[in-house]
């Protein structure tokens, strides 16, 4: 190799996984960008590559501290992350934002991928925010996100905030990668507390009320209130914690320091009761398991022989002609199981 060519700038496509590991670790913001979008991408050899890195950047992961914020839409989730981002970043903090987008079902981009609903955090150079496009899959969140964690760790961010769209199964696929999971609720009276699943009550390790501000403060506290007592039959899903409420302004910047004070004491009773090692280490597990199952769906899926039969077999059972059980027995046959 020449001098100049041993002096020129790589390309993407010229890009080591020891290239994108050391760009990483070095904390250039565009390489980690370029080392996510690797992550994210479904070519096999891109797959590969990001694997290697992964590998390369393991020793530097798992030292952060990460939060999954879930809410309805109008719950403010943005203009949250952006307050409460930036009061962390001007305390010294380092705060990757992970935004779990729905993906257009015409476009194929992220709708809620425009990084303007954060303004102040978009422009901190303590902070880096990343819209990740979901490609339609609940496996695709969960891998690229998980990966895109670790990667944010190895350069260097202490905090990572994963936000959810907080709609159906994305939220439970995100309180399974966190540390702690906060849900935002906006002020209202029972019918929302009726509206409420059940399911995120009990994954929520704090419920904010937000908007509480000008002549919303009393409705958020009442609010607060009725979300405080629902909470209370449900069985925590630590011995050691009990899911607070609380009620914050983000466009005042309110109560956003208790909020965090509740989530520091929350890693602090589970750091030393071993719960969150053990919460780490089950998250990872079950991450290898559903990891296997995806990819077991997605090669029996591809199958030629299944792929041959499944027409036949989908208008047999839709006329009544077959049970699904004894489909699945042909799939599986075909695809050799």
């Amino acid at each position: 190799m020449s001098a100049s060519e041993a002096t020129r700038p790589k390309t993407r496509a010229t890009l080591t996984a020891a290239d994108y590991a050391d760009g990483v670790l070095s904390g250039d913001l565009a390489r980690l960008a370029q080392a996510i979008t690797l992550i994210e991408s479904r070519n096999a050899d891109h797959q590969k590559l990001a694997q290697e890195m992964l590998v390369a950047l393991l020793p530097k992961t798992g030292n952060s501290l990460r939060i999954g914020i879930s809410g309805l839409p109008g719950a403010g989730k943005s203009t949250f992350i952006d307050a409460f981002g930036t009061m962390l970043t001007g305390q010294g903090h380092k705060v990757a934002v992970l935004a779990v987008d729905p993906t257009s079902s015409r476009t194929g981009g992220s709708i809620l991928g425009d990084k303007t609903r954060m303004a102040q955090l978009s422009i901190d150079p303590k902070a880096f925010i990343r819209p990740s496009p979901t490609g339609g899959t609940l496996g695709g969140v969960a891998r690229a996100t998980r990966e895109a964690i670790l990667v944010c760790e190895a350069a260097g961010f202490d905090i990572i905030l994963v936000e959810t769209v907080g709609v159906g199964q994305s939220e439970i696929t995100v309180s399974e990668m966190v540390d702690f999971f906060l849900v935002l609720m906006i002020a209202g009276g029972g019918d929302e507390l009726q509206g409420i699943k059940k399911g995120v009550l009990e994954i929520a390790d704090m419920i904010a009320i937000t908007k509480a501000d000008g002549d919303n403060i009393t409705r958020a506290k009442l609010t607060a209130a009725d979300y405080q007592h629902a909470l209370r039959i449900i069985t925590p899903a630590s011995p050691t914690w009990i899911a607070p409420v609380v009620t914050v302004s983000s466009m005042l910047n309110q109560g956003l320091d208790t909020l965090w004070e509740k989530i520091q004491h929350h890693k602090q009773l589970l750091t030393d009761s071993g719960e969150r090692v053990e919460k780490r280490k089950g998250q990872m597990i079950r991450w290898m398991w559903a990891m296997v199952e995806d990819r077991l769906m997605t090669s029996l899926k591809a199958a030629s022989a299944v792929k041959a039969l499944v027409p036949s077999l989908e208008k047999d059972i839709g006329a009544g002609k077959l049970t699904p059980t004894l489909a699945v027995e042909q799939i599986l046959k075909a695809f050799g199981m």
